[in-house]
């Protein structure tokens, strides 16, 4: 269910919204909306990456296993090749 929500938006930015909306043939509200969704969904997204990178960082520090930069790069060097081999596995 959804609540009122109160924003505060200067003359110059209510004015682009309105402008945007107009061209797009939708009201102010789902222009703002549509914003916020987006807004949030790349801010997930990144806050999962960053945690994803943490977690990672922390799984190095733990157990020194990695893929030198030298072998991810043969690696892909055979993307699409006869040569194509399997992800090359993790070691200390």
């Amino acid at each position: 269910m959804a609540s009122p929500t109160s924003i505060k938006l200067d003359d110059e930015m209510k004015e682009r919204v309105r402008h945007l909306a107009d061209s797009r043939k939708r009201t102010s509200h789902w222009v703002m909306r549509e914003a916020i969704a987006q807004y949030i969904e790349r801010e997930e997204k990144r806050e999962a990456f960053r945690q994803d990178t943490f977690d990672a960082w922390e799984e190095f520090r733990e157990t020194a296993s990695h893929v030198s930069a030298e072998e991810v790069d043969r690696w892909l060097a055979g993307w699409g090749s006869e040569d194509e081999a399997p992800a090359p596995e993790c070691h200390e």
